[in-house]
Order: structure tokens, then C-alpha cells, then sequence
């Protein structure tokens, strides 16, 4: 599989700073690959960086396996990484057609990439008439225009209500349906978990994960138990049962995290023969807000 996007070593100082520490991965095609972290973490200095509007302290990157020059790379590369800003006294078709102007490309992708964005029927409007929404999407179809092989959004639902937010994730969707690489930096867990298929997580500007969101929420699961009285008496045999990793009290349940495969049966029934009856016993699989919790805290 072709490699769109290769980082190797990056970093990123501003002053004191260490904006961008070391960081290394790669984007194949055909993935929506997401930048996971806390706000400040690093995530649009590395888009800064891989589109040339910010200058790396050290290491490399290059586009599309090496082959071409950055300058070159970026022609085929569409990005929003700014609010967007267009002229709100013109039309949208007619910011679109500036853009194209801007870009030196033809205007004979416009009315496609409006319907691409679900704003055919507002081609006429003027730019000040739209939702925050509305310039969102827009923005994504100015970005389009020229048939990108990779997208790159930061942030793209940031101060969007709901409505907001299902329309521009069911975009990006439709858009890595058509086979367009996608690159999106997110703090929203939900976010990347719903649209991505490729995570890396990173805290203060270091990589704490790299790899499929599928397979960051496949570990060994965990076990919700509860136990009326005994509840110390339960820590104590579950810390001692192999394949339980650690244990920990969340209101009236004790989560145990697992880190080989245990079947609810094969509990319940150590536990029943030490005494201790049982009267809640869920197995669950991880979701990638606890996965990612358990990341960011321990590293």
C-alpha cells in the first residue's frame, strides 16, 4: 500500500517549548487516520509542519513515498487548518470560483464538490447567510476543488452543534468512501472513534500510540463486578487470579482489567468457591475513551 505521508524523528521547539518531541509515523492510502490529544498537545504544529506554514527544528517528513518535492506534494493535498475565511458579500459559488482563480485551477469541479458538501441548493446564497456549519462545509468543498489524494482538517467540528457535527462526519465519511486519504486532528474521542480508522494518540508533543483505532479497543477487556458486603474480600481474590492486570473501585463496582482471556464463567465460579457470591458480573471490551484515559495517565 502506498505511503502518502511518511514523519520520521519530528520535532518542533518554541523556546522552552518541546511542541513536537520525536515524533514518528505513517499515513497509507486509503486511511482516515486521526491525531488524537488534548488541546496543546502538538497536533496543529504537525499539520503546520507537513504543510510548510511552520518550520521544523529537526527531523524529516516527505510526501507521497518520497518520490516528489514537498512543493510539488502539496498540489495534491487539500487542507483546512484555519477558520474559514471567504468574502461574505459574495456567493458561494463565487468564493469557490476565486479559490480556483488563487490555485490556477479550473472552475469545472465547483458544482460537484457543492453537492459533495450538501450545498448545491445555497450556490446562490451569500456567505454571511450561512451557518457556522455552512462555512465548514464550505471551506471542505474549497479544499476538494482540486481532487486532493489526501484531505487534512483540524479541528473540523469545533463550536459546531449536533446537527453541525453528524453533517461534517457523515462528509468525511462519504469522502474516504470515494478513496480520498483523510488526515483529521481531533481532541474529541468520539470523534475518532466514529470516523477514523487509524489513530495516534500524543501528550504534550509525544507519540503515545500509533495504529488501528479497531485494534487500540481490542485488548482483554475488562470485568464490572459487584458484591454485597465482601467488597475487600473480592479485591483481594481477584488481585490474586491470574490474567486479572489491576483492579480499581468505581462508586459500588469494582472494574478489573484484564490482560489475557477470561470467561465471565470462569470467574464467577473461582469466586463462588472462595465464598464470594456475586451479584453483578459484566465482561465488557474497552472503548477508546478508557483506552485512551489509560494512556494519557500512565505515561
Amino acid at each position: 500500500m502506498e505511503t502518502i505521508l511518511s514523519i520520521s524523528n519530528l520535532n518542533k521547539k518554541f523556546g522552552s517549548i518541546h511542541a513536537v518531541n520525536n515524533l514518528s509515523f505513517d499515513i497509507k492510502k486509503g486511511t482516515v487516520y486521526g491525531i488524537l490529544g488534548p488541546n496543546g498537545s502538538g497536533k496543529s504544529t504537525t499539520l503546520g509542519i507537513i504543510l510548510n506554514v511552520v518550520n521544523k527544528t529537526s527531523g524529516n517528513f516527505s510526501w507521497f513515498d518520497g518520490s516528489i518535492s514537498t512543493h510539488q506534494a502539496l498540489k495534491r493535498v487539500g487542507a483546512i487548518i484555519e477558520r474559514p475565511n471567504f468574502y461574505p458579500y459574495m456567493t458561494a459559488i463565487q468564493n469557490l470560483e476565486l479559490v480556483c482563480k488563487i490555485k490556477e485551477i479550473p472552475f469545472t469541479k465547483i458544482e460537484e464538490k457543492l453537492k459533495t458538501v450538501n450545498l448545491f441548493e445555497r450556490r446562490h446564497s451569500k456567505f454571511k447567510t450561512y451557518s457556522l456549519g455552512m462555512k465548514q462545509r464550505l471551506a471542505i468543498a474549497s479544499a476538494l476543488l482540486n481532487d486532493p489524494e489526501i484531505l487534512i482538517l483540524d479541528e473540523p467540528t469545533n463550536g459546531l452543534d449536533p446537527q453541525g457535527i453528524h453533517e461534517i462526519r457523515q462528509i468525511i465519511k462519504d469522502i474516504a468512501a470515494n478513496g480520498t486519504t483523510i488526515l483529521l486532528a481531533s481532541h474529541l474521542l468520539d470523534e475518532v472513534e466514529k470516523v477514523c480508522s487509524h489513530v495516534l494518540v500524543i501528550r504534550q508533543g509525544i507519540k503515545l500510540y500509533a495504529g488501528r483505532v479497531d485494534e487500540m479497543t481490542a485488548s482483554h477487556g475488562l470485568f464490572e463486578l459487584k458484591v454485597d458486603g465482601e467488597t475487600d474480600k473480592l479485591i483481594t481474590l481477584l488481585e490474586g487470579f491470574e490474567g486479572i492486570a489491576s483492579t480499581n473501585k468505581d462508586e459500588d463496582l469494582i472494574i478489573a482489567k484484564l490482560n489475557k482471556p477470561i470467561k465471565s464463567s470462569e470467574i464467577n465460579s473461582y469466586l463462588f468457591q472462595n465464598g464470594v457470591v456475586l451479584t453483578h458480573l459484566v465482561k465488557r471490551k474497552p472503548s477508546l475513551e478508557q483506552q485512551f484515559l489509560s494512556l494519557t495517565n500512565n505515561n
